[in-house]
């Protein structure tokens, strides 16, 4: 019986990126059938925005930084 688990997470994990896909594409359908375009669209990019977010807090970097980064001050001559 933990041989069975032991192949199936190494399927699982040589194919990651397609179960992500798979996974992605069903729940982007849901959402647009249930939603329409705009509002599914809209909700995706706000989850990603989010993971984004939560990834750079993960990996200890500051937002206050990140967000110099995308709107730097403008220089007045």
């Amino acid at each position: 019986m933990e041989d069975r688990w032991a192949r199936l997470y190494d399927a699982v994990w040589a194919n990651k990126g397609k179960i992500f896909g798979v996974l992605l594409g069903i729940t982007t359908g849901a959402l647009v059938i249930k939603y329409g375009w705009l509002k599914a669209l809209y909700f995706i990019l706000c989850v990603g925005v989010g993971y984004y977010l939560g990834k750079r807090v993960d990996n200890k970097e500051s937002l206050a930084e990140l967000l110099k980064k995308m709107f730097p001050a403008s220089k007045e001559k």
